[in-house]
């Protein structure tokens, strides 16, 4: 049988002698397949048995697993998603990442240049071998961590193990000081407010940045979306679109943020008012800050937001005039956010460990004034 690039191919059922089954659900679940790959090449009693048996060993795997979370997110049935989760994919991995020392094993397109140099060279680097061996428990259990929360959603909040798919999309320059490594990370099956974001103008983001527009951004949002993709609104119009009932405040909201704390917040019924009153609050600590609002950014805002040295603004949407004020400054980054804060959970760091706890969705039930004068 012919492969790709004029390789020959062996189709598996050759080699185990035995059909696939079960809609394909059991193909390479079979000692003829794992013996090879997990006989150790130095151990003569390995080699006799694959030799009496009349078993390969194999020396190289390459595998892409079926894309669960892809399906997943698309909206399928629950038993169509389920047909998703790859079983013999991740096992040939496991298997041959076990026996690294004699099976070359690939699960990164980004290895295959290097893979090839090594097997030109005759002799694989260990220290190589070992490296992508990991990175196969480090994908799978990845891989695990989607298919568990699929199945466990609307479950315990706080399973027994805390696991998360989390792939990393980007390397920083560097973390919340100039000496420390970084990285971003998002979750490959949630999708989220700076996952979606969309960045139309400025240099790359740091670790510090994406900290600060978190917080922002989740700030702004708990004042609501009503005017998101809208010009500023007449309070007819806007009733009409969002009952006064549902809206925590005016309808348009800014809010300024320094080193990960809020030191500014308006409203008011249009961009412009909400941003000079949330400058108003802190006129020092807002320069080169964040400022971010719930509704689109007009031009007469854009002009008073080149006033002062920003680092970032964000909003769901811009008018094209008050883009091109905004652009003038080349540092200047600009944010389109497209998805409201998705987070259920949020964890904290600390040494050993992790605590996770619910996101806070209320500030009070009720007011309880306590002193004579009424707040």
């Amino acid at each position: 049988m012919g492969g790709g690039g004029g390789l020959p191919v062996t189709d598996v059922s050759s080699l185990t002698g035995f059909p696939e089954c079960l809609d394909g659900r059991v193909k390479t679940l079979h000692p003829a397949v794992h013996a090879g790959l997990l006989a150790r090449r130095d151990d003569a009693a390995h080699r006799k048995t694959l030799e009496e048996l009349s078993l390969c060993a194999i020396d190289l795997v390459c595998v892409n697993l079926y894309p669960f979370v892809e399906k997943a997110a698309a909206g399928l049935s629950f038993d169509e998603t389920i047909e998703f989760i790859d079983i013999g994919g991740p096992a040939m991995l496991r298997s041959a990442a076990k026996n690294f020392a004699g099976v070359l094993v690939l699960t990164d397109s980004a290895d295959y240049p290097r893979a090839m140099a090594e097997i030109q060279s005759g002799t694989p680097d260990m220290s190589f071998r070992k490296m992508l061996a990991g990175k196969v428990f480090n994908m799978t259990a990845a891989y695990d961590a989607a298919i568990a929360r699929f199945l466990q959603n609307g479950g315990e909040t706080f399973p027994r193990c805390w696991t998360q798919p989390l792939e990393k999309a980007a390397a920083l320059r560097y973390g919340e000081n100039g000496h420390q490594k970084a990285a971003l990370y998002y979750t490959q099956d949630r999708g989220g407010s700076l996952k979606n974001m969309a960045m139309l103008g400025g240099k790359e983001l740091s670790y510090n940045n994406i900290r600060d527009v978190d917080l922002a951004w989740k700030a702004v949002c708990s004042f609501g979306l009503p005017a998101a993709a809208h010009p500023p609104l007449g309070e007819a119009e806007l009733e009409s679109l969002v009952p006064q009932a549902a809206r925590k405040t005016a309808p348009c909201t800014a809010v300024a943020v320094k080193h990960n704390t809020p030191c500014g917040i308006g409203a008011a019924d249009n961009p412009f008012r909400p941003f000079l009153k949330a400058k108003a609050c802190d006129p020092v600590s807002i320069f080169g800050g964040i400022v971010a609002f719930n509704g689109t950014v007009d031009a007469a805002t854009a002009e008073k937001l080149d006033e002062i040295f920003l680092e970032i603004v964000a909003a769901p949407d811009f008018e094209p005039d008050a883009l091109a004020i905004l652009r003038r400054k080349k540092n200047l980054r600009i944010l389109k956010m497209s998805a409201p804060p998705r987070d259920e959970v949020e964890c904290v760091s600390v040494d050993g460990g992790l605590l996770v706890q619910e996101v806070s969705r209320r500030l009070f039930d009720k007011w309880d004034v306590v002193t004579r004068a009424a707040p």
